[in-house]
């Protein structure tokens, strides 16, 4: 058996956190495998486009930048849209994997959520942070299922 590395030991050590907390029943976390992969493909591509679509927006507050209220705006936006784009390709990235029921499958979907909560700090989205921690939740749920 390989050594873990260190992300792989991080992962564990948050999945004990994770364990004390009431447990789905079967069939729901059956029903979370199955979906899982659509939901990943599906969020990829709707992330990236909009990721995308938000690019017309920073040109257009870009005239604004000599007033310089919108500099933090645009700074924002610009961290935002990168981490977008990362969490996105993840996703689609995680998609061939958990439809084989592959752990790298399963982490590249963990790595979304990871960059995702950096995502929800960096621009102060409580919502965003309760999002992530749900997210978590539900792949420490299922993370048996991936081998």
């Amino acid at each position: 058996m390989a050594a873990k590395n260190s992300i792989d030991k991080y992962i564990d050590t948050v999945e004990d956190y994770f364990k004390k907390l009431p447990q789905l029943p079967k069939g729901g976390r059956e029903f979370i495998v199955m979906v899982l992969p659509w939901v990943a493909l599906i969020f990829g591509i709707l992330v990236l486009l909009g990721a995308i679509s938000s690019l017309g927006l920073f040109s257009y507050f870009s005239a604004f930048m000599y007033w310089g209220a919108a500099n933090s705006i645009v700074g924002l936006g610009i961290v935002s849209l990168v981490l977008g784009i990362l969490s996105a390709l993840l996703l689609l990235m995680a998609f061939p994997g958990l439809s084989k029921k592959q752990e790298r499958g399963w982490k590249f979907i963990y790595y979304s959520e990871v960059v995702a909560l950096v995502s929800s700090i960096v621009t102060v989205s409580l919502f965003g942070v309760i999002m992530v921690l749900l997210g978590f939740y539900i792949l420490y749920q299922v993370r048996s299922y991936y081998k």
